[in-house]
């Protein structure tokens, strides 16, 4: 439906129907013998005896199911009923890990309505609840932590945004958490990865106070609400306005008016300074749309979404919690306090009579998480490319391709990225001694005809064993140039590199000469720091590592690269949110490096004590046939460093055994999001 077709349905204001519901049996029909204690209660058959609205809204489950309308359902693992001392309540539990609904990272056991309603409309929604369980495991630095959302506002249309979320969230061993409601910008322009959520606390803290470490808690919150104790939400929204209230027995009553029509969000300088500090540091730091979620359609969800899982804090540092979650299995989760547990006692909606089929958002969504999106559907330019993975396994064809265990395809909170990942042993191209998940380009290109690679991309593990005192240890090559002809060497590796115990790694690029002569064996390399260290900065001993860099990239920090390749040229351009922009020139067509004389300081220091002392052929690489790849050239292996010093890492391989060394870190990932490859063009 388009914009303006659905402007026109909602247009006028008609008389509101009501969906009212009623969550309580009334009183007269729970007496027995003239009396209504406790004990005479009738306990009731379903969910929908105590609220009973379940027609008008489909039901997901924690194992990612669209169970549809459940009027007469129930699930023991995720939906049923219970009594307390007093009343009945319907209950909505969820694991940390299951499967999931439509790009989200999280399970839930919540109710999304049929329908879809203008914000311009009239649209209530009531709810009484307490919050009987929230994970107890996880990283407290991570916002999402130890949190559930109990009530939304959905965007059915667009990005699929969220003009409301309603959280609970404890964390371990307080006594109150906190309630608190997240507004999420729609974000302006096609690339909703940069959306981010401004919270406002309701009873303890807001979404942004988080801990100091992975178990360091902030202090207890003193107004908070108990695990077990009720209160009660409405949401109304009317020309334009949302409208909420708060109350608990015991806590004061709030109040909160948010415009979803007109954005208050639209330039960079009105981003709050909560949003500046939780979600611009790792990249999320968009702009609204002037006019939010005008002409959207929305609707409401109830329920338990549990924001805790178990993915790892390195993929974001806002909503991946490392939480516990036994592999997923579901009753080792709830035997261990791993999960949301939700009950309702009542609640109500009320739309315009106006509002639509909301069927569109369902279709996009179920089992949209077990559906294989295959990398060539993240990165459209895999049909000019091949791929050697960390098996040796060669591909040709790279459309409706991935493996589990080399090339697949992640989503990381905001987007979806291409996973490279390769062991520190495994099988290697002939004259490599490093495995690799690694595209190759077919075409070929001499440098007089040029060539332009970018890539966008995060390293999320380089190997935590090796030596330290190898240059190569520690390390993977993201991006290259090699050379098809003659030595095949490479007038380009993109790197990076992290020592273990450090927070921040090192970028830095390496040209290797084109050896002159017929042997190849006095080759080095000179490596170029982008940010951190260059390739010559190495431990003193096995295990002492040197400084960690000022200005380095942490493990799951994006950057990017552009290779431009111009009539011989190499054009190199490196760009990181917070970091400055770096910018370098080498000739692949003309020399530098054609006489004993020329070798740099640096070359003489790592390579020549090993023998790696030729000099190029004057031409260099002018004329011979290159490509690109990109992808995880893992640099770290298990050969013994007495070998070479530079490149052999001595690091742990379980003998070739790939799932203990993942089980172990000793392997390397980068994950990709976006990149593109063509002809070279004028540099800027």
């Amino acid at each position: 439906m388009s914009f303006k077709i659905f402007k026109s349905v909602f247009i006028s204001y008609p008389l509101m129907i009501s969906i009212v519901l009623l969550f309580n049996c009334c009183a007269e029909s729970k007496k027995q013998n003239g009396t209504n204690n406790s004990e005479s209660i009738v306990k009731v058959s379903n969910a929908n005896d105590i609220i009973p609205f379940f027609q008008h809204w489909n039901l997901i489950l924690g194992d990612g199911s669209n169970v549809g309308q459940a009027v007469n359902y129930e699930h023991k693992d995720f939906f049923y009923t219970a009594h307390d001392d007093k009343e009945d309540w319907v209950v909505f539990k969820t694991p940390n890990a299951g499967n999931t609904h439509g790009t989200s990272n999280n399970t839930r056991t919540e109710l999304a309505q049929l329908k879809k309603w203008s914000p311009m409309t009239k649209a209530k929604m009531n709810a009484t609840l307490k919050v009987m369980n929230v994970a107890n495991t996880g990283d407290a630095r991570v916002a999402a932590t130890y949190s559930v959302v109990v009530g939304q506002i959905h965007s059915a249309d667009g990005h699929e945004n969220e003009p409301l979320k309603i959280f609970y969230k404890k964390f371990p061993g307080h006594t109150k958490g906190s309630v608190f409601w997240n507004y999420e910008i729609n974000t302006a322009g096609d690339d909703n990865s940069k959306r981010w959520d401004y919270s406002y606390p309701i009873w303890g803290y807001d979404f942004s106070v988080v801990g100091t470490n992975e178990n360091t808690y902030p202090l207890e919150p003193e107004d908070g609400i108990a695990l077990g104790e009720a209160f009660t939400y409405e949401v109304e929204i009317k020309d334009g306005v949302m409208h909420l209230t708060f109350t608990s027995e015991g806590h004061k009553t709030k109040t909160f008016t948010k415009n979803l029509v007109t954005s208050q969000y639209t330039k960079r300088s009105d981003m709050p300074e909560q949003v500046k500090n939780l979600f611009a540091p790792i990249g999320q730091d968009g702009i609204e749309r002037n006019n939010a979620y005008a002409d959207e359609g929305l609707f409401f969800k109830l329920g338990s979404y549990n924001q805790t899982n178990g993915k790892d804090p390195k993929v974001n540092g806002v909503w991946c919690s490392g939480a516990e979650t036994h592999g997923g299995d579901i009753q080792k989760q709830y035997a261990d306090g791993n999960y949301a547990e939700v009950w309702f006692k009542s609640a109500s909606i009320e739309i315009s009579d106006d509002a639509i089929s909301n069927s569109g958002y369902f279709e996009a969504n179920d089992g949209l998480s077990k559906k294989t999106i295959y990398p060539h559907e993240v990165i459209p330019f895999m049909d000019k490319f091949k791929i050697l993975m960390g098996d040796g396994t060669n591909v040709d064809d790279l459309t409706q391709f991935e493996h589990k265990d080399f090339f697949y395809t992640v989503i990381d909170g905001t987007r979806r990225w291409v996973v490279y990942k390769t062991p520190n042993s495994g099988v290697t191209s002939k004259n490599s001694s490093n495995t690799r998940s690694e595209l190759q380009e077919k075409r070929e290109w001499t440098p007089e005809e040029g060539g332009k690679l970018t890539g966008t991309c995060k390293v999320m593990q380089v190997s935590v064993s090796g030596d330290a005192r190898v240059a190569a240890s520690y390390s993977t090559v993201v991006g290259q140039i090699h050379s098809g002809e003659g030595h095949e060497n490479e007038p380009l590796k993109i790197f990076y590199k992290k020592f273990p115990g450090h927070k921040k790694g090192s970028v830095f690029w390496n040209y290797e000469i084109n050896t002159a002569g017929e042997d190849n064996s006095g080759r080095w390399d000179f490596s170029t720091a982008v940010w951190g260290h260059d390739m010559s900065v190495i431990g003193t001993s096995k295990e002492d590592y040197p400084k960690e860099p000022l200005d380095g990239i942490e493990l799951g920090e994006a950057f990017s690269y552009e290779v431009n390749v111009y009539k011989g040229i190499m054009y190199l351009t490196f760009t990181s949110e917070n970091h400055e922009t770096k910018t370098f020139t080498k000739n692949l067509i003309s020399s530098e490096y054609v006489n004993k004389s020329d070798l740099p300081e640096q070359v003489k220091h790592l390579f020549v004590p090993i023998g790696q002392d030729g000099t190029e052929r004057a031409i260099a690489y002018s004329g011979e046939l290159n490509y690109f790849k990109q992808g995880a050239y893992n640099q770290t292996n298990g050969k013994a460093p007495e070998t070479n010093m530079i490149w052999c890492a001595g690091a742990e391989t379980y003998g070739g055994d790939i799932a203990k060394q993942y089980e172990n870190g000793c392997y390397t990932e980068v994950w990709f999001r976006k990149a593109t490859v063509g002809p070279g063009t004028p540099p800027k």
